[in-house]
C-alpha cells in the first residue's frame, strides 16, 4: 500500500497533509487529506473519518470547516477522503450533472454498468482506506464518522451498518431518506437498478428501523436549509429513532443553511462529541 505526499501544512501544532495512491477498490488514483494534532508525534491517536457532499473534494472540509484547532486540542485526527473515484475511465454523468457520477459516489458499491467498476466507495471508505491510514500513520483502531449532506448520509449509512468498526456518528444536513427523495432516487436507479429492495441497505431510515447494535448518533440540521423538505427529510430519522428508543439527537438550528458557515459553526461541538466515546 503505498502512498504519496503532494501537499504538507503545520496547522495548530499539528500537520495537515494531502496524499494520493492507487485504490484497489475503486480502480483509479485517489486522493485524501489527514489532519494529524500535535500529539500524535508521542503516541497514536483516535481518527474521524469525514464524508463530504455533492460537488466537493477533500480540499472542502478541511479548508472551510474550521476544525483543526479544536482537533489538536482534543488530541483527535481527521481524515477527509474524496467523494467519488476520479480519473479519464471513470465513468460520469452523461449530462455533467453534479448529481451523479464524479463528485458524486453516494457511499455506496454500484452495481449497474458502467458504474460497478469504479463505483465501491462504500468499500473504499469502510475498508481499505482505514486499513491504509492505519498502516501509515500514528493512530488508533478508534474510529468516528462525519460527514455532510451525501457525506451525512455515507456517515450515517456506513456507522449504522457498522457499529463494531466506529464509537459514534454525526451529520450535518445529510439526506436522511434517500428511496424517497430526488437525489437518492437518481442516483440508487443509476448505480443499484431499479430494484428498490436493493436500496434499503443505503438507506438510513432502513438501516435505523432494523439497528440491534446503539452507536451514538448526533445530527444538526439547519432550519433555512432550501434543501431541507425536498430532499433532506430529517424528520423521518427522528420518527424512528423515538419508535425505538435509539439514541440519536436531531438538532434544528435556527437560521442556518447548508452551507461551510453551518458547518463551521457547529463542527468543534461535533467533535468534542465523538471524543466522549473515544477510551483514554
Amino acid at each position: 500500500m503505498t502512498i504519496e505526499n503532494i501537499s504538507c501544512n503545520k496547522s495548530f501544532g499539528g500537520w495537515h497533509k494531502q496524499y494520493r495512491h492507487q485504490s484497489q477498490s475503486l480502480n483509479c488514483e485517489m486522493r485524501f487529506a489527514i489532519y494529524l494534532p500535535p500529539e500524535a508525534v508521542n503516541k497514536p491517536v483516535p481518527v474521524l473519518y469525514w464524508l463530504s457532499g455533492l460537488t466537493c473534494t477533500d480540499e472542502n472540509f478541511m479548508q472551510k470547516a474550521g476544525a483543526q484547532r479544536m482537533a489538536a486540542e482534543l488530541g483527535m485526527a481527521i481524515v477527509a477522503p474524496d467523494t467519488s473515484p476520479r480519473g479519464d475511465d471513470v465513468p460520469d454523468a452523461t449530462d455533467k450533472a453534479y448529481d451523479l457520477g464524479l463528485g458524486a459516489g453516494f457511499y455506496l458499491n454500484a452495481t449497474k454498468a458502467p458504474w460497478n467498476r469504479h463505483y465501491k466507495m462504500y468499500d473504499y471508505i469502510v475498508h481499505e482506506l482505514p486499513a491504509l491510514i492505519e498502516a501509515h500513520f500514528p493512530v488508533t483502531t478508534q474510529r468516528a464518522i462525519s460527514g455532510h449532506s451525501m457525506g451525512g448520509h455515507g456517515a450515517l449509512v456506513i456507522g449504522l451498518s457498522n457499529p463494531h468498526r466506529y464509537s459514534s456518528i454525526s451529520a450535518f444536513s445529510p439526506i436522511s431518506n434517500p428511496s424517497n427523495v430526488p437525489w437518492g432516487i437518481k442516483a440508487f436507479s443509476a448505480y443499484l437498478g431499479e430494484n428498490r429492495e436493493h436500496w434499503r441497505q443505503y438507506d438510513a431510515c432502513e438501516l435505523l428501523k432494523l439497528a440491534i447494535s446503539e452507536v451514538p448518533v448526533l445530527v444538526d440540521q439547519g432550519e433555512a436549509d432550501n434543501f431541507l423538505d425536498t430532499q433532506l427529510m430529517p424528520q423521518s430519522l427522528v420518527d424512528i429513532a423515538q419508535a425505538k428508543g435509539y439514541p440519536l439527537d436531531v438538532r434544528m438550528q435556527a437560521g442556518y443553511d447548508h452551507s461551510y458557515y453551518f458547518i463551521a459553526s457547529f463542527i468543534e461541538e461535533h467533535l468534542k462529541f465523538h471524543s466522549l466515546y473515544f477510551k483514554p
